[in-house]
């Protein structure tokens, strides 16, 4: 049956988005309506994303009322169709934006400092995100989602894989739990995204549920890009399985926590010190380093405490965690001063990175230091320190020690 449905948002406070009032009929055709400050540079081009969509899922007889505030061509879509599919349009037609970014390969082992939490109905944050330069970016689906926009900002988030250039990092999507969960990963897992962030994982069953599920759908849509994977622990019978967790499936990269849940969990006051949580990211460092997978902490809450949050982040460093969470721009520059590696670590790092390379180049199996044989894991997190360093700026392509400019 023809039926009315609305998507998106307006109001004087809205920006880089739009409202959409459908009204599927019978007959008559369809009428495209746009009201927007800058119809008249592009009107035609908005009308054009619209009918795209009603194309694509074969709507025939439909009126469309657009209230623009300056969405981009992906958001257009997203809101479109999410209209269209709860007016009742059933249609399995391909709907999507023409891809417009190529995303960067996925890395296993890449830097992993600062992750932005984007919330993913939020388009107005997209745009601009890889300008901030953080080491990823997360395109949020769960809590930072009201529960009757899930499916709007699935569709946001989709679209925003395609289109969007988030520069040099790394394009991370937080699904919600199971089952909901498998729904998002329908939608991202076809944008290849580089990691999959698995909330409240409890048991190596959500982490292998979600692997699984991936792998599936890869398979239905011939894609064999890697996505990796990041359990969230934020209960305490997470904490006490963060080892399982670690090693549930081989494209775990990373284990991070969710103190806001946890120290629910535990019925406890989350503080700036973080001493309640202190057993929890300690467990989860250790085990992350058994399992051979990053460490991530959780995020640090007020974006107005610059100083509590580089106070956090050293802390955090000294604790053996490789980055984390960030929930606005100006949180980045510190979170990365903080992890970047002393002098001292670089120094010690480029001895032993060179006296691999030179056992490599003389074709020998063993690598030693002076008097001191190196182990693999050594030399591995020699090259992270490396790596992380010419990263930050602090040495040269060429290997030499440096500092800040």
């Amino acid at each position: 049956m023809p039926g009315h449905a609305e998507a998106g948002r307006k109001g004087e406070d809205v920006r880089s988005d739009l409202h959409v009032n459908v009204q599927l009929r019978k007959s008559g055709g369809r009428t495209v309506d746009v009201e927007s400050k800058v119809a008249t540079y592009y009107g035609q081009s908005i009308t054009a994303t619209v009918e795209g969509v009603l194309d694509a899922l074969a709507v025939r007889h439909a009126r469309v009322g657009v209230d623009d505030t300056g969405a981009l061509p992906f958001v257009i879509a997203a809101r479109v169709e999410t209209a269209l599919r709860r007016a009742g349009v059933t249609s399995d037609g391909d709907a999507r934006p023409t891809r417009t970014c190529v995303p960067l390969a996925p890395q296993r082992d890449r830097p992993r400092r600062s992750r932005l939490y984007l919330p993913g109905n939020e388009p107005k944050f997209f745009v601009n995100a890889g300008l901030h330069r953080p080491d990823a970016v997360i395109l949020d689906l769960e809590d930072s989602v009201h529960p009757d926009e899930k499916d709007a900002a699935r569709l946001v988030v989709r679209n925003a894989l395609r289109c969007v250039d988030f520069g040099d990092a790394e394009r991370m999507v937080r699904i919600n739990q199971l089952p909901v969960g498998f729904d998002d990963l329908e939608a991202v897992v076809p944008e290849a995204p580089h990691v999959v962030l698995v909330p409240k994982a409890e048991r190596t069953e959500d982490v292998r549920a979600v692997h699984e599920r991936i792998l599936d759908i890869q398979r239905r849509v011939g894609s064999d890009t890697a996505i990796w994977l990041m359990p969230i622990l934020e209960t305490a019978l997470g904490v006490e399985h963060a080892f399982a967790i670690a090693t549930a499936a081989d494209t775990v990269v990373a284990l991070t926590v969710g103190l806001e849940d946890y120290t629910a969990d535990l019925g406890v006051t989350k503080t700036a010190e973080g001493s309640e949580s202190l057993y929890a990211r300690m467990r989860l460092v250790n085990a992350a380093k058994a399992a051979h997978v990053q460490a991530i902490d959780s995020v640090f809450g007020d974006v107005g405490d610059m100083e509590g949050i580089a106070a956090w982040a050293r802390r955090s460093h000294a604790l053996g965690f490789e980055g984390m969470g960030c929930i606005h721009p100006r949180q980045i520059g510190p979170i990365h001063d903080a992890f970047a590696p002393s002098t001292e670590e670089i120094e010690k790092a480029l001895r032993v990175v060179a006296a691999f390379d030179d056992a490599q180049a003389k074709g020998l199996g063993v690598v030693s230091l002076g008097t001191r044989m190196i182990d693999p894991p050594v030399v591995r997190r020699a090259q992270r320190v490396v790596a992380a360093a010419r990263q930050a700026g602090l040495i040269a392509d060429t290997g030499a020690a440096g500092s800040k400019g």
